[in-house]
């Protein structure tokens, strides 16, 4: 990925602290201090005693040369330093959120389509403003959880606890794959049951070669088992056979392209446990090739990949607003 030059020195100015320093809101840095901010954002370069701020620019253009899982977004290296720059615990001459200096930052990313935000976690994260799709670096869903996202987890869990099958939909799923970057999320009428054809929303994803794969979705909110019967708490996996195959066999209609297609991989996510005996049984009812289509999340997956990919949390799961003592004048 390339950044225009003017954008580099930007940044290089905010990372060196090129600013009066009685108003300035980035601390200034000099050679050593440099070389430290770089190793914080795990990186190996050494200040070799030049000009700081096109020793920081040209350093910040050999990080973007770097390969990166997405060719659409920046190495994981440059989200580090743009983390390390916007650490909260260096805030001056302005609140703890750092606002001017976020304000500073997204005007020069702004050439670049890029924006600067804060997560629930106070961690700087980027996200491109034309599919709104966040960036952080190595979104790890088996890596150990801090005691904030910890919390978070914990809320989400409480959520889909009591959500409804619609809630669980509209509110966490949507929300995620939106966030992992998939496009034209539609809910398939899930409500009234209207055109569903087995599945409760489908989507695209566009791959870095521009081909484009089709995904169905069928949701459940309880637990998936393999037992003779569904019960209150439980679907039985019989019931997904039949859904699964429809969504598989289905065509739907993508306004962008004007044409039918066929979706070519099916999730069955559930807010719940899908039972190892669940997923045994479908995958010898179904042929190799539809076998190979369809991909299960259960509640963990889901759980997990909110928390590291900083997913914002359904509204209905955030505390109240504390009331207010003032008195209301008559």
């Amino acid at each position: 990925m390339k950044f225009k030059r003017r954008t580099l020195e930007q940044i290089a100015d905010m990372i060196c602290g090129n600013f009066e320093s009685d108003t300035s809101v980035f601390p200034y840095r000099s050679s050593s201090y440099l070389t430290e901010f770089f190793a914080d954002a795990e990186t190996d370069y050494v200040h070799d005693g030049s000009t700081r701020k096109w020793w920081v620019a040209s350093t910040l253009e050999t990080i973007l040369a770097e390969p990166s899982s997405d060719p659409r977004s920046p190495p994981d290296s440059f989200l580090r330093v743009i983390e390390t720059l916007m650490d909260q615990g260096d805030a001056q001459n302005e609140a703890g959120d750092r606002p001017k200096a976020l304000e500073m930052l997204n005007a020069a990313l702004a050439r670049e389509n890029f924006e600067a935000f804060y997560g629930d976690d106070r961690i700087c994260y980027l996200r491109h403003t034309g599919t709104n799709q966040a960036l952080a670096p190595q979104a790890n869903p088996h890596r150990p959880l801090s005691a904030e996202e910890l919390q978070r987890r914990e809320r989400l869990e409480a959520f889909l606890e009591k959500c409804s099958e619609d809630q669980l939909i509209e509110d966490v799923l949507v929300p995620l794959f939106r966030q992992l970057g998939f496009h034209r999320i539609s809910v398939s009428g899930h409500k009234d049951k209207a055109l569903e054809y087995g599945k409760d929303l489908w989507m695209r994803y566009v791959l870095p070669t521009q081909h484009v794969l089709y995904f169905g979705l069928q949701a459940k909110k309880g637990k998936l088992d393999a037992s003779g019967r569904s019960g209150a708490t439980n679907a039985n996996i019989a019931e997904i056979l039949n859904q699964t195959t429809m969504m598989l066999g289905h065509e739907v209609f993508d306004p962008e392209v004007s044409r039918r297609v066929l979706v070519d991989h099916a999730f069955i996510a559930c807010g719940g446990e899908i039972t190892k005996a669940a997923k045994n049984w479908l995958g010898t009812k179904l042929d190799a090739t539809k076998r190979s289509q369809v991909m299960f999340m259960d509640r963990d997956d889901i759980l997990n990949l909110y928390v590291v990919t900083n997913t914002p949390l359904p509204a209905a799961t955030l505390p109240p607003e504390p009331e207010s003592d003032d008195e209301i004048p008559f």
